[in-house]
């Protein structure tokens, strides 16, 4: 288990052992590779991050994922493998599911909703970005994106 204070000011505990946690995640964040590239969107707002969002109550996490990336890239996936798990220790708490996927295709014209599409990045892209979401800068995602790279010889994009 991974501990740390997020840039919000709220505890967070990060698990890559699973079910580690009593409470069940309803939030799901996906990190997906095209042509070897990282798949990320730009919120009008925050900035870059890595696609995510809430589950629908009709469908399993695997689907939120696969929709959430789809609704803010234009992405369609395959591999959703799950990953980690972790949980925000706000009013009320929340867990959200890791999945790690490749990218199988990019549609250009499909509907964007609050964000401004795909965004491809290099890793050393990716760790010299000035724009990134809040989301992006504290230490439990440089811990997730050190797992993907641990498992990078196992995940074929």
């Amino acid at each position: 288990m991974f501990s740390y204070t997020d840039l919000n000011g709220h505890g967070v505990d990060l698990s890559f052992k699973k079910d580690a946690f009593a409470l069940e995640p309803t939030h799901v964040l996906v990190l997906a590779k095209y042509e070897g590239r990282w798949l990320l969107t730009k919120h009008r707002e925050r900035g870059y991050e890595f696609p995510g969002g809430k589950q629908e109550t009709s469908e399993t996490l695997i689907e939120a994922a696969a929709r959430e990336v789809y609704e803010e890239t234009g992405a369609h996936l395959e591999q959703i493998t799950w990953l980690a798990t972790y949980v925000v220790q706000q009013n009320p708490p929340f867990g959200k599911a890791v999945y790690i996927a490749n990218v199988t295709s990019l549609e250009s014209d499909y509907k964007k909703h609050e964000t401004e599409g795909a965004i491809l990045m290099t890793d050393d892209e990716l760790l010299n970005c000035q724009q990134l979401s809040f989301h992006m800068q504290d230490s439990g995602m440089k811990k997730m994106i050190e797992k993907v790279s641990e498992l990078e010889d196992k995940w074929h994009d």
